[in-house]
């Protein structure tokens, strides 16, 4: 890993007060470099070739970590498995069944109209802070890329 990744993340978990270990740099990394969201098994499939020592059991744990610090999100799959999200920023999902995809999906006017169709509404004993939209589909053509307009 070149050193201006691990000073990143050396920062990151120092920041959160963790225990800088070769374990939790590793995982941090593998979630932070994809986009796909992936499972812990993911993770680990990923890993274990260059970081043989590492088992599944330290990397759920270690993901645990890091949603337990708000490091990373953790994102349920429509099938029920937990997956890892890196992007700490608001965004939605869409969810693709026939794929086992989740995309990010971002549409700052569709969060202001949620946002003030729910303001408009007679909630009692409740602030809404935050919505996250769940979208469910399935790809026409599984073999090519979504396009949003």
């Amino acid at each position: 890993m070149e050193s201006k990744k691990l000073n990143i993340i050396t920062n990151v978990l120092s920041a959160k007060k963790l225990k800088i270990t070769h374990q939790r740099i590793v995982v941090y990394q593998a979630v932070m470099e994809t986009n796909k969201h992936p499972s812990a098994e993911q993770v680990f499939e990923r890993i274990k070739d260059n970081n043989p020592s590492i088992s599944l059991a330290t990397v759920y744990k270690t993901l645990e970590t890091f949603v337990e610090n708000e490091l990373i999100n953790k994102v349920s799959s429509p099938g029920g498995t937990m997956r890892y999200d890196a992007k700490r920023k608001h965004h939605n999902h869409i969810y693709i069944t026939n794929t086992n995809e989740i995309l990010d999906y971002e549409d700052e006017e569709l969060s202001k109209i949620l946002m003030n169709y729910l303001n408009k509404k007679k909630f009692s004993n409740l602030n809404i802070t935050d919505i996250k939209l769940q979208i469910k589909g399935e790809k026409v053509n599984p073999s090519k890329g979504i396009s949003i307009t």
